[in-house]
């Protein structure tokens, strides 16, 4: 190659083609649907009176009680239109319920046709008056108001924990007024018919008999669609794969692989810093899955924790709140640290200052982490403080808006540092190469991260709830899971393991296949949440796409270990990195079965309507986030330190001890607790009613008490098992770092040396 001449692509331009115009459907289809969702959400009317003409409540109310739900923390303890946790009731279907009962008792009782009849008439009625923007309750309706808000001020004015909540969350009278208003605008939202259609603007959500709420046609038959899609698409990739060889594993079994002992590797000092990276990454998981099982507790016995009021200090809603942002927090800090280390095995080299500007990320980090995590506290505990230290309220973006702020230009400080150490390669290297992918994949971690910030607590909670998803979903179904593609194939062809040119495949095919479903199967979070119908349409269509991948990416990672089994065998040097592996193969069972099969489960439109804000939603949960990026974080560490540490200190039994138990852990946390407390779940919603399946009664049961302590097993398991030898490795790596290290690396820092096999004479 001449001088400043670049390398020229190394695939086919059909691959960026194709994965340029899926992205560009993608986003032009979200684009539309951002035009639907700002248009057709539910009005909030700028007053509702009765029908005497007296004021009941008006818009701000509505949007002072929402903000009162946020900071308090409601959102992390039950759930508005199915959004939020899974401990406290769904407040939209509670007031519903609540609601039509005392409609029902005013008209004549629950003996009486005619007074369920005039129940149905008046929740099912729009008497909102767009021009004037009126809104008329009836007088049973009004009542109704005030039964709930007397209800509201007994239940979150509680002096104990019983509830899980801290003594008095809300004491004040006016703030209950503000917050059952809030609480009554969603039940008419579910209920009241969406002009022009036969359903309410929550697409008829919740299954509420006492007022006609039932599954709308569009859930039934977009839910048949969408199975058909799955179907078709699983069998046509499928069929495209057995014909053609479209990943190029084979041929590489005429290879044979010579790894490098990990002490014979120099690391340069940004690539040493790393461990205090790691550290800090295993010191967040182990506090985050302690929290876990606190949460998990409070399902099993709400009054006391072994004996002590934990709520008195740490309320449940403070718990989960923690528990969810330290899951964030310990993954994306494995993440930083695996972009840092493996820039300089990219390049050859490292410039001057990376070292530095890794441990001002690092410091910078661990202000954000303490500073969000103290404001949330705060925040829940009634302090007086500003939702931009505070707490914002919207789960998985509870940080105080200063907090996400910092994040973001913390992540986009970690891209700068990625391109200082990449800057060279890339002058070489044409744009859809491999280093510009890994640099791109970074990039598109803090931009779309940085969406969230349009999740702004004092908008429509329709709107704020549509963008808070595409952190959610987009952000970490799509984009991450593209970085996490990057990352381990260019680990791969670090190993030699396979050609850069089938990683380049391997990267681009993700990116069609996940970006084919994963961008507007967004949607599938929004079925009920205030958007329109076509939301549901497009959200379950392409969601069923989003297994389809998951399939075929997986049958292609059992080629790929097989392939890897056969190299290690003729290999004259062992394999350093086998536990990494091992955990990088365990994403690929989680991905299937915790993201595809447990993920498609409840994301059937039909199945949704009756399951949303359940266990079987946790459950999906924890099996694709801690299956999949949580096992990933892992074997990323693992790789790192595995060079980081001596070899003398290194502790393959640690390795192996943290990979079983975190495996064995997280499954019997599904299979023992989750999955079977979900299907009870959803059965109880469907038979008796989706109020009652959400109440503290039911969740409290005998038989579903049996089953949350049937979980302990499992956690202990898990926490003591599985993060304490990630805390031990990571330990040793501060302990034993390198102290020679150079900014100049070796030429040659592949991992492995490749050589073609030749046939024996």
């Amino acid at each position: 190659m001449q001088l400043n001449e670049k390398r020229p692509l190394m695939i086919s331009n059909g691959w960026i083609q194709a994965a340029a115009i899926v992205l560009i459907i993608g986003f032009f289809i979200m684009g539309v649907l951002t035009y639907y969702t700002y248009n057709d959400e539910p009005p909030i009317p700028e007053v509702v009176k009765s029908e005497t003409g007296a004021v009941l409540f008006t818009r701000a109310d509505v949007m002072t009680g929402q903000s009162i739900f946020l900071r308090n923390g409601l959102m992390e303890y039950g759930s508005v239109f199915g959004h939020g946790a899974y401990l406290g009731p769904d407040f939209t279907a509670e007031y519903l319920h609540r609601a039509a009962l005392s409609s029902i008792e005013t008209y004549g009782g629950g003996n009486s046709d005619i007074a369920r009849g005039k129940t149905i008439e008046d929740f099912k009625a729009n008497r909102y008056d767009k021009s004037s923007g009126v809104l008329v309750y009836t007088n049973a309706q009004v009542q109704a108001f005030e039964q709930n808000r007397a209800y509201y001020a007994s239940f979150f004015g509680e002096p104990t924990t019983k509830f899980g909540l801290r003594p008095s969350v809300i004491h004040d009278p006016e703030q209950i007024r503000q917050l059952t208003a809030f609480f009554s605008w969603t039940a008419w939202a579910a209920a009241a018919t969406r002009p022009g259609h036969d359903y309410s603007y929550t697409n008829n959500w919740p299954p509420e008999p006492l007022v006609n709420n039932h599954a709308t046609a569009d859930a039934i038959v977009w839910s048949m669609l969408s199975l058909a899609a799955l179907l078709g698409g699983t069998g046509l990739l499928l069929a495209m794969f057995g014909r053609w060889n479209m990943m190029g594993w084979h041929g590489r079994e005429q290879q044979s692989m010579s790894f490098r002992s990990p002490d014979d590797v120099v690391l340069t000092p940004a690539q040493n810093a790393c461990a205090w990276f790691f550290f800090v990454m295993a010191a967040l998981f182990l506090v985050q899955t302690m929290l876990g099982g606190a949460s998990e507790h409070y399902r099993a016995d709400l009054q006391t924790f072994f004996g002590i009021d934990l709520g008195r200090w740490l309320p449940y809603n403070i718990v989960r709140t923690w528990h969810l942002q330290l899951s964030i927090f310990w993954v994306s800090t494995s993440y930083l640290a695996a972009g840092i280390f493996l820039v300089p095995m990219i390049t050859g080299h490292e410039p001057r200052g990376q070292k530095s500007l890794a441990y001002a990320l690092l410091g910078a980090l661990v202000i954000v982490v303490v500073g969000s995590l103290l404001g949330e506290f705060a925040g829940m505990q009634g302090r007086t403080i500003s939702s931009w230290f505070g707490d914002q309220g919207f789960e998985y973006l509870d940080l105080g808006r200063l907090w996400q702020i910092l994040l973001i230009v913390g992540l986009f400080f970690w891209v700068a540092i990625l391109y200082r150490g990449l800057r060279g390669r890339l002058r070489s290297e044409s744009a859809g190469n491999l280093p510009w992918l890994f640099f791109f994949s970074a990039l598109s971690i803090p931009a779309f991260y940085a969406v969230g910030l349009l999740a702004n607590p004092g908008d429509h909670f329709t709107t704020t709830d549509f963008w808070r998803f595409w952190v959610v979903h987009l952000w970490v179904e799509d984009f991450l899971e593209l970085f996490t593609t990057v990352l381990v194939a260019y680990i791969f062809v670090l190993l030699g393991v396979v050609h850069e040119r089938t990683a380049l495949r391997m990267i681009y095919l993700d990116v069609v296949l996940y970006s084919a479903g994963g961008i507007v199967g967004t949607m599938h979070h929004v079925y009920f949440s205030g958007v329109p119908a076509m939301h549901m349409a497009l959200g379950a269509f392409f969601s069923a796409a989003e297994v389809i991948p998951l399939t075929i990416l997986t049958l292609e990672a059992w080629s790929f270990l097989q392939l890897g089994i056969a190299q290690e065998s003729k290999s004259s040097t062992p394999f350093p990195h086998y536990w990494a592996v091992m955990f990088l193969a365990s994403v690929g069972f989680w991905n299937f079965l915790g993201a595809g099969v447990f993920g498609f489960l409840i994301n059937l439109p039909i199945v949704s309507y009756y399951e949303i804000g359940t266990a079987l939603t946790a459950n999906h949960a924890h099996a694709s986030m801690m299956g999949v990026y949580g096992m990933l974080s892992v074997g990323l560490a693992l790789f790192c330190l595995r060079y980081i540490i001596p070899e003398k200190h290194w502790s393959d039994k640690a390795a192996r001890i943290s990979f079983w138990s975190l495996n064995l852990g997280l499954a019997w946390m599904v299979f023992a607790t989750l999955f079977p407390l979900g299907v009870l779940q959803l059965y109880h919603s469907i038979s008796v009613s989706y109020y009652d399946a959400r109440t503290l009664n039911y969740i409290g049961n005998h038989t579903n008490a049996v089953l949350e302590w049937m979980r302990m097993p499992g956690d202990i398991v898990f926490i003591l098992g599985g993060t304490l030898p990630v805390l031990y490795l990571a330990a040793l790596g501060v302990r034993y770092m390198q102290k020679g290290s150079s900014i100049q690396g070796p030429q040659d820092i592949l991992f492995s040396e490749v050589a073609t096999q030749t046939e024996e004479r």
